[in-house]
């Protein structure tokens, strides 16, 4: 989401000239900021209420009855049985399907955003194909390597927890990076970030190493 969200900000000054950068032009930045904002907690408030319902029913059905160690995806369908029935594995594979539709384009999408600025190629989805075609190369590349991996003998919910990890270990530095740029005014102009805002941020960079050390503490426990 770091090179998500940020590439697509820059692509929307293209597609709507009125839209300038905010050092250039400061007086854009309070509709710019509050557009962001809302954006910002609109999808986290829907992330989170989807994370919580996950550990509830999680905890309601498979936990409380010991279930402790899934292996697959069919396993953690039984989570649904005491509510759905024998609608469970239906449901199971529509949730992990929208899911999919939903997470794949924006992993990919990710992805191959990061390398193509990292290699300096041209980037951005508003480009044909043709105008960018190490972009769409590296999109389909990053999705079919997502496919493969159904096929491959590889535990669905490790795969998972180590994704979480590299996730978090690549994460804390490009955070730190960020609170560094953030906290620079002869980057930021007007916009840097100062009093509680910063030292959250700083808090929050912590916290996320501290969540990464501890799973690899505990798996490795």
């Amino acid at each position: 989401m770091f090179f998500w969200q940020a590439s697509e900000e820059v692509e929307d000054m293209h597609v709507y000239p009125r839209r300038v950068n905010l050092v250039d032009a400061p007086v854009q930045g309070k509709n710019a900021l509050r557009r962001i904002r809302v954006d910002t907690l609109v999808g986290m408030a829907f992330s989170n209420l989807v994370a919580l319902a996950i550990l509830v029913t999680t905890a309601a059905t498979l936990n409380v009855h010991g279930v402790t160690d899934i292996q697959t995806s069919a396993e953690a369908a039984e989570a649904l049985r005491p509510i759905a029935g024998r609608f469970a594995s239906l449901i199971f594979t529509l949730g992990v399907v929208g899911t999919g539709l939903l997470a794949v384009p924006v992993l990919a999408g990710s992805a191959a955003y990061a390398v193509g600025e990292a290699r300096q190629w041209p980037t951005g989805l508003e480009r044909r194909p043709k105008e960018a075609q190490a972009f769409y190369a590296t999109l389909v590349l990053a999705t079919l390597v997502g496919m493969i991996l159904n096929f491959a003998p590889i535990d669905p919910i490790k795969a998972l927890f180590w994704s979480a990890v590299l996730n978090g270990v690549v994460a804390v530095p490009v955070m730190v990076v960020m609170m560094i740029v953030a906290s620079r005014s002869d980057i930021m102009g007007q916009f840097v970030i100062r009093g509680p805002l910063k030292w959250l941020g700083w808090v929050a960079t912590v916290m996320m190493g501290g969540v990464v050390l501890a799973m690899l503490w505990s798996f490795g426990g």
